[in-house]
């Protein structure tokens, strides 16, 4: 399995989610729950990153977390181990707690905070766990909106500033900011996930580009392609077109030519570095779930269809070696 990209520098923001191994329970009560927010504040203290939002959840938890020391791996490496450690200990076990590597979402602070920190507190209304996010105990939600006492450790202030000076004004707005996404009209942040590991506009992500420049990014780095050189939507689409002997407008219009059509699709998703909202509107305002799908269903009849599959191996080559 490839390992995940990490980017690290200071004062970068992080949108951090772990799982359970096999999608097993990490959290079996509350005494588990509260151990894990007391190594949350032990790291907090150690290693002074900030904590935005959270939420636990009993085979997961979500984090939106700020590194203003760089040290995202070390943090993560202490909260994840140590919790382990209290968890095998207490239940008799040994062996992994995690699924694998957590997930680490870098993320523009100013354009995605307030967007991830409503998603990750309506995450247990998602679950279906309890109807309204104030009613889940075990979020950071409640003591935003002051139904619960504040953490010490925890950083609210950023997120309220942004809805007024006075406090009580400002948690009052802030609730009906989250609960705007209770009418179920408001889209992940993560549709405009790029590389999968970076969330934010063109200009934040080609900082980014230009940090990792100097760097070497291993093969083994699942996301390297989203580093690599980027191909144009229309170059990926011209080059389709020519190698099934089509129109352009074939691959573009929906009931032309679908082989074509979802070839493309799959090539942009994979060389072009566009989000999937983005290479929804190319082809006709597909929805943005809708991408990811039509490539997983063309990987699996590749696997099925040799022709088919040497069709999309000849098509990608040219994608990647051709000035097209």
């Amino acid at each position: 399995m490839g390992r995940p990209l990490r980017i690290e520098y200071p004062g970068a923001l992080y949108h951090i989610t772990s799982r359970g191994n096999e999608k097993r329970e990490i959290f079996l009560d509350d005494h588990d729950r509260g151990k894990f927010l007391e190594i949350l504040k032990d790291y907090h203290e150690r290693y002074g990153i900030l904590i935005h939002s959270y939420v636990l959840m009993n085979n997961h938890y979500h984090l939106v977390l700020e590194t203003p020391k760089g040290n995202l791996l070390k943090a993560m490496h202490g909260i994840n181990g140590g919790y382990t450690g209290y968890f095998n200990r207490r239940y008799g076990r040994a062996g992994h707690l995690f699924q694998g590597r957590y997930k680490g979402i870098l993320v523009e602070k100013d354009a995605y905070l307030l967007e991830l920190s409503r998603y990750i507190h309506l995450n247990p209304v998602r679950a279906g766990t309890v109807e309204t996010p104030e009613l889940y105990e075990w979020s950071s939600y409640p003591a935003y909106i002051g139904m619960q006492k504040e953490k010490s450790w925890m950083e609210y202030s950023w997120v309220l500033s942004r809805f007024g000076r006075d406090e009580g004004m400002a948690r009052r707005n802030y609730k009906e900011y989250v609960e705007e996404g209770l009418e179920g009209k408001i889209e992940t942040p993560l549709k405009d996930l790029y590389a999968r590991v970076i969330l934010g506009g063109k200009e934040f992500r080609e900082d980014i580009r230009r940090l990792l420049k100097r760097q070497k990014i291993s093969d083994e780095i699942i996301e390297k392609k989203g580093f690599t050189e980027n191909r144009a939507p229309e170059e990926i689409i011209k080059e389709v077109a020519k190698t099934l002997g089509i129109k352009e407008g074939e691959v573009l219009n929906r009931g032309k030519n679908e082989e074509g059509r979802k070839i493309a699709i799959y090539l942009i998703q994979r060389y072009s570095g566009l989000s999937n909202k983005e290479i929804g509107e190319i082809f006709g305002g597909i929805h943005y779930s809708s991408i990811s799908k039509i490539s997983m269903r063309l990987k699996e009849q590749m696997a099925r269809d040799k022709n088919l599959h040497r069709l999309v191996k000849r098509v990608e080559s040219n994608v990647k070696t051709r000035h097209i």
